[in-house]
């Protein structure tokens, strides 16, 4: 019989299909690296740009290597402990993740367990203090690797791997700024407090685990339709539940490997681990630092570099404290005099004189360092990147003249005799003329500067300013000289305020008064689009 071409495809196609669900199972899935990349101030979820990505071994599926040892054998199967009590035929995967720690992954683990020493102590500390299991302390070798700085392909960051919006719901913020879920003490607070209400919820401890992976409502979901309440019953029917509400491999996988990671904890000697020590390596005291303190100064008042000090503070994401709030730093106690007493400095708080520098197209780190006169090398360390790309809509953080030192000096309040120094001084460098209906805002956003900066530099003690007056602009020179030509024709103008009529444009409006559609944005700060509506009040500068 002749089979016809179509019928040949379709065979090929089943052929190819039936080989490949016979492999699945035998291929292990590795994850992929995740990098971390900078993202700007508006991006979800934002990553750090000294961000860790989860190791390979933290999500690997086990890859067995070798027998277990008699030893081995005999501390897997060991029953001690609430978390341990397992039926044989729930112990398959915690032997296979058990087998991968002690002998494929093995410096993995000893990489771990080093890394957890700085914090062990005070999250058993923190976990007695809210009467859970001990065994939770070592929950962050299966979330993270027990690393601070880590972040997760889905956003979740910190040793405790809390979500954004988990992290919200018990305290932690999370910005431009500041990540407090990379805080070792307070995201531990928080978990402790979260676990606590999972076993609440579903009151038992694998069920919790399981929740804190995969998420309250998930398990809920998967519980009632399979129709029971025990971790391994539910895994053992997920086949036979709705895409819907299936559990994935890791959420699977989730208890048996914090299981067998928790069997090799607690018998490290045993096993040839080194043993772990339950003393503080370092004691550091909590302080609360105003709004935009400069860190970077603060950790060299204490003798410290930058990484030495963010090596102690991962929460921080830039060298300047949060702005518009204090927050929580934590120094050395052989070290925290000193700091306390630069921190009673009111010149700790330089962030007046930073400029929040919003990147255009075309825009670069040179550009940017001409406009401000800030050299590129400073503007980098500033926003903590190496990166030489920049993209539209980024926020770019540069200093009022590129040194603490210099801010905080210009911040100091001004005597009134020094202030009339600067008002004689920017009188003859002065390179802008005020018009009629300008204010110091209107000014300083013109010219990318600030209000501050415009103030100092004229010896301004008010905000008030006179039509023909002349002003300094510090921060762009050539840009303001220029202009101060075309405003000083324009003193003898007069000012219409025009109201928008329905079917107005700004060419219908340029061309009613006689002048140019760009002296209309610039003289109603509007924007490259010129969007306008009816109603609105327009200021027109005519003959």
């Amino acid at each position: 019989m002749k089979i016809s071409k179509s019928v040949r495809l379709l065979l090929l196609v089943l052929l190819v299909a039936g080989l490949s669900f016979g492999c699945a199972k035998k291929q292990p899935v590795e994850p992929a690296v995740v990098e971390a990349t900078q993202t700007d101030i508006e991006a979800e979820p934002e990553v750090p740009v000294d961000a860790d990505p989860l190791e390979p071994e933290v999500a690997a599926q086990p890859d067995v290597e070798g027998d277990l040892t008699e030893t081995e054998q005999a501390v897997l199967n060991a029953r001690f402990g609430l978390l341990f009590d397992l039926e044989a035929h729930e112990t398959e995967d915690v032997e296979q993740y058990f087998n991968y720690f002690t002998h494929k992954a093995r410096k993995t683990m000893v990489r771990w367990l080093e890394r957890s020493q700085p914090y062990l102590p005070y999250v058993r500390r923190v976990f007695t203090k809210y009467g859970l299991p001990q065994d939770l302390v070592l929950l962050p070798f299966t979330e993270s690797g027990y690393n601070v700085r880590a972040y997760s392909w889905a956003g979740a960051g910190g040793m405790w791997q809390f979500m954004r919006g988990t992290g919200r719901l018990y305290g932690l913020r999370s910005d431009w700024w500041i990540d407090e879920r990379r805080d070792p003490y307070k995201s531990t607070d928080a978990a402790a407090r979260h676990l606590k209400d999972l076993y609440d919820k579903f009151g038992d401890w694998y069920l919790a685990l399981a929740a804190y992976n995969a998420g309250e409502g998930k398990i809920s979901r998967a519980l009632k339709q399979a129709g029971c309440n025990d971790f391994f019953e539910l895994t053992a029917k997920n086949r036979k539940l709705s895409r819907r509400v299936r559990l994935k491999t890791e959420t699977r996988h989730y208890v048996p490997k914090f299981i067998a990671i928790s069997k090799i904890f607690q018998n490290l000697d045993a096993l040839g681990f080194e043993p772990v020590s339950w003393e503080m390596e370092q004691e550091l005291v909590p302080v609360e630092v105003p709004g935009g303190t400069d860190l970077l100064a603060l950790a060299r008042a204490g003798g410290m570099n930058w990484s030495e000090f963010h090596r102690l503070n991962p929460a921080f994401r830039r060298q300047v404290s949060p702005p518009h709030m204090g927050a929580t730093a934590y120094l050395p106690v052989d070290r925290a005099d000193k700091m306390m007493a630069y921190l009673a400095d009111p010149g700790s708080r330089p962030y007046a004189g930073y400029t929040r520098h919003r990147v255009r197209s075309g825009d670069s780190w040179w550009r940017i360092s001409r406009r401000y006169h800030v050299p590129v090398s400073v503007l980098k360390k500033v926003n903590n990147t190496r990166t030489n790309t920049l993209r539209p809509g980024q926020f770019v953080m540069v200093p009022g003249n590129g040194s603490s030192r210099s801010i905080v000096a210009s911040a100091a309040p001004a005597s009134s005799s020094s202030r009339a120094e600067t008002r004689a001084i920017a009188a003859k460098r002065g390179n802008y003329i005020v018009r009629s209906g300008d204010t110091l805002w209107s000014i300083s956003r013109k010219f990318g500067t600030t209000v501050s900066t415009v103030k100092r530099a004229n010896g301004l003690n008010s905000n008030r300013l006179k039509a023909g007056q002349k002003l300094y602009i510090p921060n762009n020179s050539s840009t303001a000289t220029k202009q101060a030509v075309r405003d000083a024709e324009k003193v003898k103008t007069q000012l219409v305020r025009y109201k928008v009529r329905r079917g107005d444009n700004l060419i219908s409006i340029a061309r009613r008064f006689g002048v140019k559609v760009s002296d209309l944005r610039r003289w109603n700060s509007l924007n490259s689009k010129g969007t306008i509506y009816a109603g609105q009040r327009l200021k027109v500068y005519v003959q």
